[in-house]
């Protein structure tokens, strides 16, 4: 099993499993109703030049996400 990571760390076309979201209140709360919750499979499809912010695929969605929420969201990075 490998080891938790930040969404913010993955790197481009990795795929992952978000494992945790830490915020708390309303951040926390709309992360989860994007579909950001425990156990979804994702992948990484892009990044801005300045790494802000950061795309993902995941539920037959793309999604992006400021480095500020990336930050809350743990994720285990898949193997290919």
């Amino acid at each position: 099993m490998a080891e938790m990571m930040s969404l913010r760390k993955m790197k481009v076309n990795q795929k992952g499993v978000i494992r945790m979201v830490t915020g708390d209140g309303e951040l926390g709360r709309r992360i989860r109703d994007m579909g950001i919750v425990p156990n979804t499979e994702f992948m990484v499809i892009g990044k801005a030049p300045l790494k802000d912010p950061v795309a993902l695929r995941l539920r037959d969605f793309t999604l992006t996400l400021r480095n500020s929420e990336a930050d809350i969201i743990f994720v285990e990075p898949l193997e290919d």
